[in-house]
């Protein structure tokens, strides 16, 4: 049985795909390629993967509008994505984030960025090994850690795992202050490469999820995030 984790790449420069196929498979990945999107969304139906990279620029189809399909798909929005663009401007970058991109990575990139950051991303969506079985705040916030799964108000929220996971760090300790830094060091292993505003973007976008319960989460100005709550109940 192979537990190798499986990635999918869209990418339609043939040797570009090639060099991330051959990397991630001496990484130990199973991959599979594809150099349109339709190829992925058809292979979808059938199989789906543990990570997806996926580039901006595709002939049949934008990028970004393929990232926002997936994550408005029930069934495809809990894969992660990891954009791959050769737009390295911070407002490309940031667009890419704000559709639901857990990561992206600019052409040209190295192996071990690479390869940094697919382990980061597919890190973040692990089980998560802990006693806690539920956390709830107040009646309308529930987080339950080992399945990865928010509720509010009783009904169920889609979160990508980069927002789960920056959800679960500032539910762990109310009212305490996370710099951007501190969160960026815990999800991206220091990866030198992401900016500050990454944080950011997936904060908003974790806030207007959650609706009105997304104001638990504060802006301290200067510093980061917390999240206030007096009614954190652990079981």
């Amino acid at each position: 049985m192979d537990n190798r984790k499986n990635i999918f790449i869209v990418e339609d420069e043939p040797d570009i795909l090639e060099l991330i196929a051959i990397n991630l498979e001496k990484s130990g990945y199973s991959v599979r390629k594809f150099m349109t999107a339709s190829d992925l969304f058809l292979k979808l139906k059938n199989s789906a993967p543990d990570l997806i990279l996926l580039d901006i620029m595709l002939p049949d189809n934008d990028g970004i509008e393929v990232c926002k399909t997936l994550n408005n798909t029930p069934e495809y929005s809990s894969i992660p994505i990891i954009l791959v663009t050769a737009k390295s401007d911070e407002l490309d970058v940031v667009l890419g984030l704000e559709i639901g991109a857990d990561d992206y990575i600019t052409k040209p990139f190295s192996v071990r960025e690479l390869s940094a950051r697919v382990k980061a991303v597919l890190r973040r969506g692990k089980k998560v090994s802990t006693l806690e079985k539920e956390i709830t705040f107040g009646k309308t916030l529930k987080i339950i850690p080992e399945k990865f799964e928010v509720y509010v108000n009783g009904k169920r929220i889609n979160l990508t795992t980069t927002e789960f996971q920056i959800l679960l760090i500032l539910s762990r300790k109310p009212g305490w202050v996370f710099s951007r830094e501190k969160i960026l060091s815990i999800l991206w292993n220091d990866e030198k490469d992401v900016f500050d505003r990454t944080v950011d973007v997936h904060i908003k976008n974790l806030r207007d999820k959650l609706g009105e319960t997304g104001n638990l989460i504060t802006n301290v100005r200067g510093i980061g995030y917390k999240l206030d709550s007096e009614e954190k109940n652990v079981r």
